[in-house]
């Protein structure tokens, strides 16, 4: 799989974890995740971009953490490599990419989907800043310009523009019987 993250920016990820209001958008989402576990039967999440495990802390709230649960972070080396399962959620994520490495993202997020995705993306500026002075989120785009890079990869089954991410959306995804996640955007 090709590069998801250069070793400066995990290492301003890293940073950013020390503050403990950073990586908390999951919980806000936990209860929709806890009602797909449900309705679909999911016995595996992977969550990546999991951060401080946000999203298992809120699904066990809920009594429905999945059989199975595969943090992966790149700021958090010790949860190992991303892992397939039957539902891939990705919360507060995508739009932290760094740009020239969104498209291996998006790939490697198709490459361990079995069943369905659920990924929320904010579409405007961050209320945190790196290390470095930019805003943590680094992709500030439309819904009509990210959907195209999802489409290449998933098919939507849902879609919805959602206030908790201020100008954001989540969608429920697919993967694409078409995906080719050997050749990202």
């Amino acid at each position: 799989m090709n590069d998801t993250i250069t070793a400066d920016y995990r290492h301003l990820q890293q940073e950013l974890h020390r503050n403990p209001d950073y990586g908390i958008a999951s919980l806000e989402f936990a209860p929709l995740v806890a009602g797909l576990i449900e309705d679909a039967r999911i016995e595996s999440l992977s969550d990546y971009g999991a951060g401080k495990m946000n999203l298992l802390k809120g699904l066990q709230q809920a009594r429905s953490a999945p059989r199975e649960y595969f943090p992966y972070d790149p700021a958090f080396p010790e949860y190992g490599a991303p892992q397939p399962a039957d539902l891939v959620c990705c919360i507060d994520v995508l739009e932290h990419v760094e740009p020239e490495l969104l498209g291996n993202v998006i790939a490697e997020l198709a490459s361990i989907t079995r069943h369905y995705g659920f990924f929320t993306i904010h579409l405007g500026p961050a209320d945190k800043s790196l290390a470095d002075g930019r805003n943590a989120h680094l992709i500030q785009q439309p819904t009509s310009w990210w959907l195209p890079r999802l489409c290449r990869y998933f098919d939507i089954l849902e879609l919805q523009m959602h206030r908790t991410l201020g100008a954001g959306f989540w969608v429920l995804v697919r993967r694409a019987e078409s995906a080719s996640p050997s050749r990202p955007d």
